[in-house]
C-alpha cells in the first residue's frame, strides 16, 4: 500500500485553512512545505494581511508554529533546541501548548474519517479529492458544533499503528540495530 501527506494549516479553532495534499508519505514534511503554495505565499508576504502587533521594540507579524523540522522564518516559530534556559523551555512550553490545536485538529479528523487510516482502493488520482473532501466536512462539522465522540479518536490511534509508514518500520529497525552496534 501507498501513503500521501497530508499537510494543513489549522486556525485556532481547529478548522483547516489551507491544505496540502498527494505528496508521498514518505516525503518529509519540510520538503512538501517548500514546495507548497503556502510555502511561496508567505515568502512573498501576500498570505497573512499586514497586521503586526508590537512587543517591546520587536514587531511581530502573524505566525506559523511548526515543529523542529521546518526552518525558522519571520513568519514560522519553531520550538529551541539544544541546550536550554529556563526562558526558552518556558517559550517551548508555551509553543507546544499552542500547537495542541493543530494535534487535536487532526486527531478529530481522522477520529470522524477512520477511512483515511485504513488502506484504499482508490486510484492515486482520486485519494487527494477524498482527503480533501473529509478536510471541507470536518471544517463543517467544527463550525457547527457537531459531536465529536471521545471513543472516534481512541479507535482512529488503534487503526493509525496498524498502518505505520512501511519505511517508517524501516527506519525504527535500523534504529534498534544501530543501538546494538554502538551498546
Amino acid at each position: 500500500y501507498f501513503s500521501m501527506v497530508l499537510q494543513a494549516l489549522v486556525d485556532h479553532k481547529g478548522r483547516f485553512t489551507n491544505i496540502n495534499v498527494g505528496w508521498p508519505g514518505k516525503v518529509h514534511d519540510a520538503r512538501v512545505f517548500r514546495n507548497s503554495g503556502l510555502f511561496r505565499r508567505l515568502q512573498e508576504g501576500i498570505y497573512f494581511p499586514d497586521h503586526k502587533i508590537t512587543v517591546g521594540d520587536v514587531y511581530m507579524p502573524i505566525v506559523i508554529l511548526r515543529d523542529s523540522a521546518y526552518p525558522l522564518m519571520p513568519w514560522l516559530m519553531k520550538p529551541y533546541t539544544g541546550a536550554l534556559d529556563s526562558e526558552k523551555e518556558l517559550f517551548n512550553y508555551r509553543l507546544s501548548k499552542c500547537r495542541m490545536v493543530v494535534e487535536c485538529a487532526f486527531g478529530r479528523l481522522k477520529g470522524r474519517w477512520r477511512s483515511l487510516l485504513t488502506r484504499s482502493d482508490l486510484s492515486e488520482t482520486n485519494i487527494p479529492i477524498v482527503i480533501a473532501a473529509c478536510c471541507v466536512l470536518h471544517n463543517l462539522c467544527e463550525s457547527k458544533g457537531e459531536t465529536f465522540m471521545a471513543g472516534w479518536e481512541v479507535e482512529a490511534n488503534r487503526l493509525a499503528a496498524d498502518y505505520a509508514q512501511p519505511d517508517t518500520r524501516a527506519i525504527r529497525r535500523a534504529q534498534r540495530d544501530a543501538l546494538r552496534i554502538r551498546e
